[in-house]
């Protein structure tokens, strides 16, 4: 589901507001998207902003883009609209000062950060920007409170350890929101908790997997894996209930190989359709037959990793090896 909640009228009555209409319409904009924050324009007239929302299961996924200016969330605000919802920010164009919980960072693109809409912040957003926002209940996060404090308003680099992943993934969530449907979509955002939930504990030192142990469940989680790549129903949670591991052990397991449970199992199911795609013996099946027979039950999501992974469409792919044969 998605919604738009846009801070100008069209561009011919637009002309016709004053700045206090443009900045009442923001301010009515970001309240409905977000929670009440006192907005500050840092320029004389207030560039135009818009605010695209996508519903993902308990997840909204905020795309908003505009001109220079600060937002602040006050005790006084909270006290009136107690939201127990945290809000990660996904940084894509220009920078952000954040400040809460006693720290201060400059969130600068490609970077994210942590922000609790239980307790008062700052953010200054000094130039035109682009951002992501993934808003969610406080509860849908399983991690210690304590936890959760020490990474607030926290630049995570989205180019190594644990941070990547999520930076990597939220990236594409970012681009695919509007398009994923119900099912996908509260899937989707379910990864993003879990490996939000493995970052905070990575961060903070927390369950580890080393050693044999992790050797071998790695070994027997993938075994698991390839034996049910036709079953579209196929998840984490899943795969962790049938090895009988927790399903934090279960991320992290594959975050010591740089990728996620997600991510080796499309790997997986793109190489047995590229491998049945140039099988003369399954012909009768199609495109489309064979992505569903590896679990692939959306067409086009499937075409768009297919040329993503290999570089041109199935039917191509397909083409390209019957010419040679």
């Amino acid at each position: 589901m998605s919604a738009e909640f846009p801070a100008e009228p069209p561009s011919a009555a637009a002309e016709q507001l004053s700045a206090a209409e443009h900045a009442e319409r923001w301010h009515a904009a970001v309240a409905t998207a977000y929670v009440p924050m006192a907005v500050e324009f840092l320029e004389g007239e207030p560039s135009r902003g818009t605010i695209a929302a996508h519903r993902l299961g308990p997840m909204r996924v905020l795309q908003v883009q505009a001109g220079p200016q600060a937002v602040t969330r006050t005790r006084r605000m909270i006290a009136r609209d107690d939201s127990a919802a945290l809000i990660l920010t996904l940084q894509q164009r220009g920078t952000s000062l954040k400040a809460q919980d006693g720290r201060e960072s400059l969130i600068r693109p490609g970077a994210f950060s942590l922000t609790d809409a239980s307790r008062t912040f700052r953010k200054r957003m000094g130039e035109d920007f682009v951002f992501t926002s993934f808003h969610f209940p406080r509860a849908a996060l399983d991690v210690r409170e304590r936890d959760l404090r020490a990474l607030t308003a926290t630049a995570f680099d989205p180019t190594a350890g644990s941070a990547a992943l999520v930076a990597t993934y939220l990236a594409g969530m970012a681009r695919e929101a509007s398009a994923l449907d119900e099912a996908v979509g509260r899937r989707a955002a379910a990864t993003v908790l879990d490996l939000l939930a493995l970052l905070v504990d990575d961060r903070c030192g927390r369950d580890r997997p080393n050693g044999l142990r992790a050797a071998a469940s790695l070994e027997r989680v993938k075994d698991h894996i390839r034996r049910n790549l036709g079953d579209p129903d196929l998840s984490p949670s899943g795969i962790a209930e049938a090895n009988h591991i927790s399903l934090r052990f279960l991320h992290k397991l594959f975050q010591q190989e740089g990728t996620t449970v997600g991510a080796w199992t499309r790997a997986q199911r793109l190489d047995r359709c590229s491998r049945d795609l140039r099988r003369a013996t399954v012909d009768e099946l199609g495109v489309a037959g064979i992505a569903r027979r590896w679990g692939f039950v959306n067409s086009s999501h499937f075409s768009r990793a297919f040329r993503a992974a290999y570089g041109m469409t199935p039917r191509d792919w397909q083409m390209l090896g019957r010419s040679q044969g």
